[in-house]
C-alpha cells in the first residue's frame, strides 16, 4: 500500500487566533515592564517632550523619527494616555513606562488625545513643568475622514457612512466635555472616539495650550509640510528639543491606511465649515497651512 501524506486543512481562524495570541503576549510583556518600571520609577528618565496631537495627523511618524535618534530613549509604548484616561493611576505608574537614566538620554511619548482633552494641558503642566510639546496638525477635513475610517476599522463606529457620523456627532458628544470637567475621573468614550469635526477646531485647542504653557515650549507644524520636507522639519524638531543634528536614512510614513475618496459634497460642506476655523488658527500662529486652498487630497491616512 503506497504511503500517503495526510495534510491537515488549515482552519480559517488560525491566523486570527495567532495574531490575538501574539497581541496578548506583547501586552503581557508591556504590563510586566511597566510594573517593574513603577517599582523603579525614581530611576527613570522624566519625559522632556510630548507629542500632544492631533490624532491621524502623522504623530506616529514623528514619534518613530524621534526615537531613532541615538540620544532618545523609547518608552514602553508610544501612547501612554496618562494625562487623559489614566491620570488616576498616579505619576509613578506613568514614569514606569520610561527608560532608566543613562548617559544623558532624553525621552518622551505621544498620546494624540491630549490636545483635545480639556484637562490634559493643566495636568501636564502640573506634573511636567519643563516639558516641551509637539503638535502636528492635518487639514481638518482629511483628518476627520481619516478618524472615521480608523474607528470603522476598529469596529467602534456604528454608522456606515461618514456623512451619517458627522450628522450625529453633536448629539453624541453633547455635554461630554462638561462631564469631564466636573468629574476628573470620567472618561468619555464618545468624546474620544467620535469627535471627528470637533477635533478639527484647532484654534481653541492651541489657545488652551498657550494659556497653560509658554509659547516657546510649544512647536506646531503641519502634517502636509512634514510629508513634503521631512528632513527639514525633523531638523527643526531636534533643534527645538535641544538635540544634536542627526540624519535618518529614510522618512517612512507610519500607520498609513488607504481608503476610498470622501464624498465630494461632504468634502465641500466641511471645507466651508472649517474655512473660518482655519483662518482663526492661522492668525493665532502667524502661519498659513494652506488648507483653505482647493487641492487634490491623497486618500492616505498618516498616523
Amino acid at each position: 500500500m503506497p504511503e500517503t501524506t495526510i495534510r491537515r486543512r488549515k482552519h480559517p481562524m488560525t491566523d486570527v487566533v495567532r495574531r490575538i495570541r501574539d497581541l496578548a503576549v506583547n501586552l503581557g510583556a508591556v504590563r510586566a515592564r511597566v510594573r517593574f518600571g513603577q517599582a523603579t520609577s525614581g530611576l527613570r528618565i522624566l519625559p522632556s517632550w510630548i507629542i500632544a496631537g492631533a490624532q491621524r495627523s502623522s504623530s506616529s511618524s514623528v514619534f518613530k523619527y524621534l526615537i531613532a535618534h541615538p540620544q532618545v530613549g523609547a518608552p514602553a509604548v508610544k501612547e501612554i494616555h496618562y494625562f487623559d484616561n489614566n491620570y488616576h493611576r498616579g505619576l509613578n505608574w506613568y514614569l514606569g513606562h520610561f527608560p532608566l537614566r543613562q548617559g544623558g538620554r532624553i525621552t518622551g511619548e505621544g498620546s494624540p488625545y491630549y490636545l483635545a482633552h480639556p484637562l490634559a494641558p493643566r495636568r501636564i503642566a502640573k506634573d511636567l513643568p519643563s516639558v516641551k510639546l509637539l503638535v502636528v496638525l492635518r487639514n481638518p477635513v482629511d483628518r476627520a475622514y481619516s478618524h472615521f475610517i480608523h474607528e470603522r476599522a476598529l469596529g467602534r463606529e456604528c454608522y456606515a457612512s461618514f456623512a451619517e457620523a458627522i450628522e450625529h456627532e453633536d448629539e453624541r458628544i453633547a455635554g461630554e466635555e462638561e462631564k469631564m470637567l466636573a468629574d476628573p475621573t470620567y472618561n468619555s468614550h464618545n468624546h474620544r472616539n467620535f469627535s471627528y469635526v470637533a477635533r478639527g477646531r484647532y484654534a481653541e485647542q492651541i489657545e488652551r495650550l498657550f494659556d497653560t504653557f509658554p509659547r516657546e515650549r510649544v512647536m506646531v507644524f503641519s502634517s502636509e509640510r512634514l510629508s513634503v520636507e521631512p528632513a527639514r522639519v525633523y531638523a527643526e524638531i531636534l533643534t527645538f528639543l535641544g538635540l544634536p543634528p542627526y540624519e535618518l536614512q529614510r522618512f517612512r510614513r507610519h500607520n498609513q491606511r488607504s481608503y476610498a475618496p470622501m464624498d465630494p459634497a461632504v468634502r465641500a460642506r466641511l471645507q466651508e465649515y472649517f474655512t473660518p476655523e482655519n483662518e482663526r488658527l492661522y492668525k493665532l500662529l502667524g502661519t498659513d497651512f494652506g488648507w483653505n486652498s482647493p487641492v487634490n487630497q491623497e486618500c492616505v491616512a498618516p498616523g
